[in-house]
């Protein structure tokens, strides 16, 4: 077999293993509201006119998410699977790089635990498995970071990653600009105090800017001019692209930006500052649980002591993720778990080197049994804490199932014709049904009313949860400001029903 298609085959293989299992797991993922708002803006991107962002509480566009639902919008609802099918992928992915990276930075059994971390986390698997935009933006990432490990500042490669990643996610705007520097710049410390030539150790082609505190910054001479002014282009090119996507569709070139931030006001989602020290490391944990927290802090702690140089790269990248994680809750959006599941990803890998990193240093090394003891204690953490872990991946697997229901009785619905266009609008209790309706029932969103937030129309349908274990379980959103009535308003009449949803209708103009 050719080398390079046996790069290709083992990583293939190892995906697709993963989402196998994934699927025998968890058979039953289904788009969240974002990505249905997606699959829907897609599709009218598809038919030529701008996304409708007028509905109640739409939630921040992802210009790449977007692209998705345009160019999925001739399958029709066969989108859905489509969004599926990457979700599965995008997490049996993550597992595979996160794989990768601690066997390219350590070694395989470091590689393969820090894998299993990863996949056995609640975070991961409610969100992927709800195919938020997120994991495939972490796989992208991760990618990129395996990338450059092979091949040190492999350059356009690279940032060819963090371009798309950046359509999904903010953050990878602020990776692929301090790549860029990395690319362009040479920080190190000077030859001695007194040196004003060449800095130590560094290529002779580098050429030395300024030195300040015994450190010199001189241009990497490995790239010229021309070439490093089009990786600029490519850096900003994230940034660029989705400022131009919402001047489009929307006029405002910081539509993303203000319209995040009404949303975060809206439903009284910590952020700023201040949450950001009091709730932040809560959120990491969330991801991450105590015995991987308290494991994740040693291993940085030990790699960077004594395999500093496996370390370096790791630990840059936690900490370029945290630090856009905390750049984005200063300037006001949300502070929540999902936002620092990149960063918990290469966290899992020190985790992995809590527990295994003392088999990689010298068996006469002092630290060596010292590590041995902190990782006997991570050890012993995760198995009193086991019971836990599985009722929390349990209660995901529970989640979906009974989210998953009720979304699909809610498209039953419409399957069935329980909807008739000249009626009128459609009310629904409050703005978690509004994008499932409008995929559906192939209209904008707007036709589809939040009765919580803008009221019920004299005329038209009204859909109602047919108890209050649908209410329970559908509404996601712990914070949303809304209370979800069971009642039909006055003058309408019940016209369809299933297991979890009524459907009311009042035609006419009275």
């Amino acid at each position: 077999m050719p080398p390079r298609v046996s790069s290709w085959l083992t990583p293939a293989a190892w995906v697709a293993a993963v989402t196998a299992v994934l699927l025998l797991v968890f058979p039953v993922g289904f788009p969240n509201y974002d990505t249905i708002y997606a699959l829907v803006w897609g599709r009218e991107l598809a038919h030529g006119v701008s996304p409708d962002y007028g509905a109640a509480l739409p939630p921040t566009p992802h210009p790449l998410a977007d692209l998705l639902g345009l160019l999925t919008t001739p399958i029709g609802d066969g989108a859905i699977t489509a969004t599926m099918i990457v979700a599965y992928l995008s997490l049996g992915l993550i597992g595979y790089l996160v794989y990768r990276l601690g066997s390219l930075w350590f070694d395989r059994w470091v590689g393969a635990v820090a894998a299993a971390i990863v996949l056995t986390r609640a975070p991961f698997l409610s969100n992927g498995l709800r195919a938020y935009v997120d994991l495939p933006y972490i796989a992208l990432c991760l990618g990129a970071l395996a990338i450059e490990t092979r091949r040190p500042r492999a350059g356009w490669p690279v940032l060819a990653l963090l371009v798309p990643a950046g359509l999904l996610r903010p953050e990878a705007w602020g990776f692929a600009i301090v790549y860029w520097l990395w690319l362009t710049f040479d920080p190190r410390r000077a030859s001695n105090p007194g040196s004003t030539g060449r800095i130590a150790g560094s290529d002779p082609t580098n050429r030395p800017i300024g030195r300040r505190f015994g450190w010199e910054l001189g241009w990497r001479g490995q790239r010229g001019g021309r070439e490093l002014a089009w990786l600029a282009i490519l850096a900003l090119a994230g940034p660029i692209l989705w400022i131009l996507f919402d001047a489009i569709t929307t006029g405002n070139p910081l539509y993303s930006l203000t319209g995040t931030r009404e949303t975060v006001e809206t439903l009284k989602r910590q952020t700023g500052p201040v949450d950001l020290v009091l709730y932040g490391p809560r959120r990491l944990g969330e991801v991450l649980q105590w015995p991987g927290m308290v494991g994740a802090l040693g291993g940085v702690v030990l790699g960077f002591a004594f395999l500093r140089r496996r370390s370096a790269l790791g630990i840059a990248a936690v900490v370029l993720s945290l630090a856009a994680f905390a750049l984005l809750a200063a300037a006001g959006l949300a502070i929540i778990a999902r936002y620092t599941m990149l960063a918990g990803a290469v966290l899992s890998i020190f985790v992995a080197v809590a527990l295994l990193g003392w088999r990689l240093v010298e068996p006469e090394h002092p630290w060596r049994r010292r590590w041995q003891l902190f990782s006997g204690l991570v050890l012993a953490m995760f198995i009193v804490w086991l019971p836990n872990q599985w009722d929390l991946d349990s209660q995901v697997h529970t989640d979906l199932s009974d989210q998953g229901t009720i979304e699909r009785d809610l498209t039953d619905l419409v399957d069935a014709g329980a909807f008739e266009p000249a009626c009128g609008k459609i009310a629904v209790p409050n703005h978690r049904a509004v994008p499932r309706l409008a995929f559906g029932l192939k209209v904008k969103p707007t036709q589809i009313v939040s009765a919580s937030e803008e009221g019920v129309p004299t005329h038209g349908y009204f859909v109602a949860p047919a108890d209050k274990f649908v209410i329970e379980h559908y509404v996601l959103d712990p914070n949303d400001p809304t209370r979800i009535s069971l009642q039909a308003p006055p003058g309408f009449t019940e016209v369809a029903h299933n297991d979890s949803w009524k459907v009311f209708s009042r035609c006419g103009a009275g």
